[in-house]
Formats: C-alpha cells, structure tokens, sequence
C-alpha cells in the first residue's frame, strides 16, 4: 500500500470515528496503520503533506453546540506498541533533559476527552476536545455527570482540567437491557455511547445514562504552584475531583513499562474499559522544558494494548433473527476467560464473513474481545482440522417463522420476508404505530410490549381489534387512558395511503417515497397489481425500490395482513393531491428553527404545490429555507450560489403574507 491510499484508509475510519460515531475497525488496527504513516513520514518528510491525518488531531466540530477555542491546546498522545519503543521513549526523554527522570503511570481511558473549566472555584465551562484547538461547549451536559463538582473545596481564582468522560460495564448493561425491553437496537460498546450522549441535545437523555469520568491533568491554574503531576493529581482530588484509581510514580522508565504491563493483565478486573496506559514525566518543569512537537507533548507518551487472543473450538453456528429481519450467524464455541470475564459466544456477521475466513463447524478459532467487550472471531487455525469439519450454509427459510429468506443485491444481509415473523413483530408494530407512519398517540414501544406480552395482538392489524377491556388492564393504563388510545386507533383508519405504505415497513420505502406512491396510484390495490416497471417509472424511484414493493405484496404473510386491515376498515384510497404546481420541479432544503412552522408543516406546503424536500444541499438545489442557526447547509448553499429564503419570503411566494 503506497503512502496516498494509506491515508485515504485512514481518513476513512477517521471520518466514521470521529463524525459519525462508527467503527469498522478495532482500534488497535486503527493505531497500527496510523503508526505506519507516521514512520513513512518519518523516514522521508517530504512526503508529508498539509492534509495528511498526521497533520491533526482530531474530528470536526459538529452542528448544534456554540464552539469553544482552548486556551491550552488539547494534545493527543504518541503512541508506542513495544518494550522498545517505549524505552527508547525514555531514553530520548532522558537525553534531551540530561538529568534524572521520574515517570508516572496512569490509566488510558477508553471515553471522550473533555476541558472543565472553574472561575473562583465554581465550574463554569465545560467543551469536547474537537481538533484541539476549539471543542464544543457541552457544559449543560457534563452538569449531569455527578462525578463532575459544580463547586470545588477551595476557591481557586481559575483553574481548567482535563478528563475523560466514560460510561461503566454496569451502567453500560443496564443501558442495553433498557433498549432491549423497548425494542430498540442494543449499543455496540461502552466508549461509542459515551461520545455520543455527549453530543445529545436533550441534557435529561444523558442524566439518564449515568455518565462518568476520570480527572487527569491540569491544563491551567490560577493561585495555586505546583511542582509534580503526582503532586497536581493529588490536589485535584483534594479538590473534589475523581482521579485515576492507578497512578504510581517511578524512578526510570523501565520500572514504569513493569507497571505497565501488570495493568494490561488486570484491565479486565476495572469494571471500565481502558485502550492503553499513559507514561508521563513527573516533573512539570521538565514538562516544560521538554515542551511539545506540533502533533503531541514530548513528556508523554501512550502504550496500547493488542487484544487478548485464545484459541477455542467452534461447535456450531446458530442463526438469530434480529428485529430489523436480519438473519445473523452466531459462533458457540467452548468457554474460554477473555479481559476478564468468561465468552463462549461471538457473532459472525454474515454469510460472506464466513466465507472469507474459510470458517467450518468444528474448526479451532482464535477469539478476541474487540474493544474489550465484544467478542469476534479472528481466524482460523487450519493446521488444527482433522478433516471432519463441515461448510456451513444459510437457511432458506426463517428459522422462526419459517417465511421465506432472501438476500438483496449488493448486500451481505440474509432477511425474513415475513412481517408476521414473531421475531421482529415488537419493531413492526411499533414503526406502524410511530408518528411518520399510522401516528398513533399513545401507542408506544411500552404499550405495544405489554400489548404481545399478554397476547393482544399477532400482527399490527390486531391493534383494530382491541376493546377497552383488553387495554385496561395493562399497567398504568386507566379507563381515559384507554379510551384515548382506541379513539387515536380509530383516527388512524382515516389516515391518508401514504401513511399506511409507510408503515407497512416495505423495505427501502421511505415516508416520501409513500407519498409519491400515494399520488401515483389511486389505491393500496392499484399499487398491489402494479408491474414493476410502472412503479419504477414514479418520480425519483428506481428498479431496487420497485422490486422491494413486488416482493413485499408476492409474500403471503403480508397479503395476510393486508387484508386484516382492509376488514378492519382502514383507509385503502389516496387523499392527498398536489393543490398546485408552483414549485414544480422545485427543491427545497430546510436547515435551522423557523420562526413559525415546524419543518414538517414547511415541507408538507412545499409538496402540496408540486415541490420536494431534500436533506442535503447540492447543485440540484433550488431553495435553501432558511431558520435560526442555519449552519453548514447555509455555508454550502452560498458557496454553490443557491438562493435562499427566509420563512417570511417562502410565505410570501404562496402569498400567505403580505
């Protein structure tokens, strides 16, 4: 792999990571390949380029908090993967000081870096990192974390720290068996959570998520001096601060790479996940004098961890049907203790996953815990076969539901074509019910669980079905309660086609792709005994789409339904048509809080007069509609030269203004 494509794999991750709150990798294989770039760098500097991921630190700001620029720049940290590399740290940190060195060992987070910042010892200001050089303030959030005090011990002038936000093993779990129980899809893993709850807007979702963090450097401080980092760690939690539970000081860096290493052994013992640990320079003076490189401080420098691997048999594969009709194969292999807690487990993603690592029932497997908690399949070991292992093969039909399975084009996924599969009717019904589709208040993920727990209903259809006396008795459920809820079932019936193509859940059909159905044919059963290519011909639609729309109507479970709901009485015909073609052909992006409509009420009078909404700016842009706080997309409407409206003039062409 030459330099450039190098850096465009790593850009790639970098952009998942860091903007999307995604991962594709583990994060070891991540830092190898950006230590690698770092050494061809190293090795001839001309190569190193303005946009190189070397020349940064971090991701970019994103929509939605005002931006803070720090005042001490946010470094990141070199990373080292060996003994030797970490003594030659050492070395180089000795020679450029010439004088005795102590080290201090911390443990390396695993979480989302954050400044806290207190004036006269009450906390004022908190931001993300971002780049390093300007964060986000997410004060109101980190109010929330209550290991963060709103007011120190003493009244120091100014002071700003630096930690890393975290969520635990145990509010981890408890968080994913909530999202369970509302039917909604578990969190990957620990550190993903607590960077995106962060980001949250609403502060009380991320109270509820029982946020932690960990205090580990001064950044700046006011009436107070300070000589060590052991000495400023300890004042800190003087101060009221929850500190690293590890952090000894040693007098050469071998001592400190021993302390090193027996924290790897004992990482899976924290009930927290760390990815490395964290070797400084005690003394805040040589801290000083050693100063920092235009990447990261010369005073530090962090281990990272390769992941336990252990080798275990594969017994079998197992299918499991997931909410969303995916059918995932599952390893059961024998147990083995992987970062501390006992795995006999693993998911195998898919059928192409399989087959690319040459993975048969009955092989010896190599297992690790990406991330130190999700267990994943690594290899195989061929030279253990004894040449009874068995190829495996997805099934045709669901194991559940026995409908039958299919595999689109282009995806890696198997699903189950049955809507009726009892392993994703909780989902179904609750997209049925949700507010883009049938919109029925009161009719949440709660109601709909105890509503298949108490065998009320089979199928979204049965909600048509319900009578007061069923409902009562649900918990927190009293008469008006229930009547309210059967009269907002009742309402649904009157619903426009869109609505209900929508919430059928046919796959890859989207709310406005049911309202270009909805204009395009007159009923649910035009539509029904459509050709494919007449629906492939509806204005922005293409082959995939149309044929998700045949191969709905061909399953007979969702024929099924169909007609439960035509008995019951639910609306079949098209209501609404275009009142007028003023805008179109016309696109309009909406972008920021208008002053009077919501977006959905914009958006609805712009598809009313013929024309369409788009979530994104480009070059097929007509509009941008613009509101309070319009960010980036007002940015890129300008800079493509599209015209914008305010709320008053959009109003005015509709002549709803004077």
């Amino acid at each position: 792999m030459d330099i450039n494509e190098l850096r465009n794999l790593i850009n790639y991750h970098s952009n998942l990571y860091y903007t999307l709150d995604k991962t594709e990798i583990s994060d070891f294989e991540y830092d190898r390949l950006m230590s690698e770039l770092k050494r061809m760098e190293a090795e001839d500097p001309t190569l190193i380029t303005p946009d190189s991921p070397t020349q940064r630190i971090g991701g970019k700001i994103l929509e939605g908090f005002e931006s803070v620029r720090h005042t001490v720049r946010m470094e990141s940290l070199n990373d080292l993967f060996t003994k030797e590399e970490v003594i030659d740290f050492g070395k180089k940190t000795e020679a450029a000081l010439d004088e005795k060195v102590e080290y201090v060992t911390e443990l390396k987070i695993d979480g989302l870096s954050v400044s806290l910042e207190y004036r006269d010892g009450v906390f004022f200001r908190g931001s993300t990192r971002g780049d390093g050089d300007v964060g986000e303030d997410v004060t109101e959030n980190l109010k929330t974390i209550r290991s963060i005090p709103l007011k120190l011990t003493e009244s120091i002038p100014y002071l700003e720290v630096r930690g890393e936000v975290y969520m635990s093993h145990k509010s981890f779990e408890a968080l994913n068996r909530k999202q369970e129980e509302l039917g909604l899809e578990p969190f990957k893993n620990p550190r993903n959570v607590a960077s995106g709850t962060l980001k949250q807007l609403d502060s009380s979702v991320v109270a509820s998520r029982k946020l932690d963090i960990f205090v580990f450097n001064i950044q700046r401080i006011e009436g107070k001096t300070l000589t060590t980092h052991k000495e400023a760690i300890d004042y800190l939690a003087h101060l009221g601060f929850k500190t690293s539970p590890i952090k000894e000081v040693f007098n050469s860096i071998e001592e400190a790479f021993k302390e090193v290493i027996a924290i790897g052994e004992r990482r899976g013992e924290l009930g927290f996940d760390i990815d490395g640990a964290v070797i400084k320079v005690n003394s805040l003076s040589q801290r000083s004098a050693l100063g920092s490189t235009a990447k990261y401080p010369r005073w530090a420098a962090a281990y990272k961890y390769p992941p336990e691997q252990k080798a275990t048999r594969l017994n079998r594969i197992v299918i499991q049907v997931g909410r969303t009709g995916v059918l995932t194969p599952n390893a059961e292999f024998d147990p083995i203790r992987l970062a501390g807690t006992t795995v006999s487990r693993a998911t195998l993603h898919n059928l192409d996953f399989i087959r690319e690592r040459d993975i048969k029932v009955g092989d010896t497997i190599v297992v690790q815990k990406a991330g130190d908690i999700i267990p994943e399949v690594v290899k195989v070991l061929p030279e253990k076969r004894t040449g009874e292992e068995e190829n495996f093969e997805m099934p045709l039909t669901c194991p559940v539901c026995n409908a039958p399975v299919f595999r689109e084009e282009g995806e890696a996924a198997y699903r189950c074509s049955g809507t009726a599969c009892p392993a994703q009717l909780a989902r179904n019904v609750i997209h049925f019910a949700s507010k883009g589709a049938m919109d029925i208040e009161g009719l949440g993920p709660a109601v709909v669980h105890q509503l298949l727990d108490n065998n009320l209903i089979a199928s979204a259809a049965d909600l048509y079905t319900l009578k007061k006396e069923d409902i009562i008795t649900l918990d927190k459920m009293g008469e008006k309660s229930a009547d309210n809820l059967l009269n907002a079932i009742e309402k649904s019936k009157e619903n426009d086609l869109s609505r209900l193509i929508f919430a059928l859940g046919i796959r890859n059909i989207g709310q406005k792709a049911g309202k270009v159905l909805s204009k395009s044919f007159d009923s649910l059963d035009a539509l029904m005994n459509a050709s494919v290519e007449e629906i492939a011909s509806c204005e922005d639609f293409g082959m995939i789409m149309a044929e998700s729309i045949k191969h709905f109507f061909q399953i007979e479970q969702n024929v099924a339904l169909v007609e439960k709901l035509r008995s019951a009485g639910v609306n079949f015909l098209s209501k609404e048509k275009p009142q007028g073609n003023l805008f179109a052909g016309k696109t309009f992006v909406l972008t920021g809080t208008l002053p009077t409509l919501s977006r959905s009420e914009a958006s609805k009078l712009i598809e009313d007069n013929g024309g369409k909404t788009s979530s994104s700016v480009s070059k097929k842009t007509d509009y941008v509609l613009l509101g309070e706080d319009a960010g980036s997309k007002l940015e890129k409407a300008l800079k493509l030269g599209i015209t914008t409206i305010t709320e008053a003039e959009f109003l005015q062409m509709l002549n709803f203004s004077d």
